[in-house]
C-alpha cells in the first residue's frame, strides 16, 4: 500500500471515529508499528490529526466550535434537526458530548423550555445561551482523548437520574453486534447513561453504520431511536429495521 493510500485511510479511521489507536491500525494496515507512528507524525506536522500518546485524535477536538474542522457537518446538522423533533418542553434531557450534539445544541429552539443533563463541556456551553433552559454540567474526571467527564464520580450522580431521553453520539453501530466503542472508561459511561434515560437515541452518520470496535456498549433492542441524515425507507437501514429501534 502506498504511503498516500495509508495516510487517507488513517484520516477516514479519525474522521468516522474522532480517535484511532495505533495498535489498532497496525493491524488495519498491516504494516509495523514504526510505519505507523511515522505516518500519524507526517499527518500531525500537516495540521491534519493531532499526534497523542497511543494514536491520534481528530482535530475537530482542538477547535469544537470552528465549524471549518468539524467533518461530515452538514449531514450532523441534518441529524441534529431530526432528533431536535423528539425534544419537547418539560422533558429532562441527558446528553453526551462529539460535535453532532453541539451542533444539535446549536439549533434549539428559542423557547425551548426544558432541562438538560451532559457530560460535555461543550455541549453545556452552547445551551447556557438559551435563557429558558436548565443546564447541569455533570462534573468528575474529563478524557482529553473523548472531551467528556467520566469516572465513579459521574456515575454516581447519573443514579440519581431518571432523564426522558438520553442522546448520544457512538463510534461504531451494527445491526447484530449493536453500539460498540474503543474506550473502556467511556463505554462505562454510555451504559449508564443509557440506563439512567426512559428512552435513548443514538446519533450516527451513515458512515458510521455497518462498523464495529473493540467494546461494546450496547444491543440494538436497548435504543428507540436511530438517527442518521439519511433517509428513513432507505435500504442501506434495512438491517436496523427491529421491532423496538424507530429509525429517523
Amino acid at each position: 500500500m502506498l504511503k498516500k493510500e495509508r495516510h487517507d485511510l488513517i484520516m477516514r479511521q479519525i474522521n468516522l471515529h474522532n480517535r484511532v489507536l495505533t495498535s489498532d491500525l497496525v493491524s488495519l494496515l498491516n504494516v509495523s508499528e514504526d510505519t505507523i507512528r511515522r505516518d500519524l507524525q507526517e499527518l500531525s506536522e500537516s495540521k491534519r490529526l493531532i499526534k497523542v500518546h497511543g494514536g491520534a485524535l481528530s482535530t475537530s477536538y482542538q477547535s469544537s466550535f470552528d465549524d471549518v474542522h468539524v467533518y461530515a457537518r452538514d449531514a450532523k446538522r441534518c441529524i441534529a434537526k431530526k432528533a431536535i423533533g423528539l425534544i419537547k418542553d418539560g422533558m429532562v434531557i441527558l446528553t453526551g458530548g462529539g460535535t453532532t450534539l453541539i451542533e444539535l445544541a446549536k439549533l434549539l429552539p428559542p423557547q425551548l423550555t426544558a432541562t438538560f443533563f451532559t457530560v460535555s463541556p461543550y455541549v453545556a456551553i452552547e445551551l447556557a445561551k438559551y435563557e429558558k433552559l436548565e443546564v447541569i454540567l455533570i462534573g468528575g474526571l474529563f478524557s482529553k482523548n473523548s472531551q467528556v467527564t467520566y469516572g465513579s464520580h459521574v456515575i454516581n450522580q447519573l443514579s440519581e437520574i431518571n432523564a426522558d431521553l438520553c442522546l448520544i453520539g457512538t463510534s461504531a453501530v451494527h445491526p447484530t453486534n449493536g453500539l460498540t466503542d474503543t474506550d473502556w472508561e467511556i463505554n462505562q459511561l454510555k451504559k449508564k447513561m443509557l440506563s439512567s434515560s426512559k428512552r435513548a437515541a443514538i446519533l450516527c452518520i451513515s458512515e458510521k453504520l455497518n462498523t464495529t470496535q473493540r467494546l461494546k456498549v450496547a444491543s440494538l433492542e436497548n435504543i428507540n431511536y436511530l438517527i442518521t441524515e439519511i433517509d428513513a425507507a432507505c435500504t442501506e437501514l434495512n438491517d436496523y429495521r427491529i421491532k423496538t429501534l424507530k429509525i429517523l
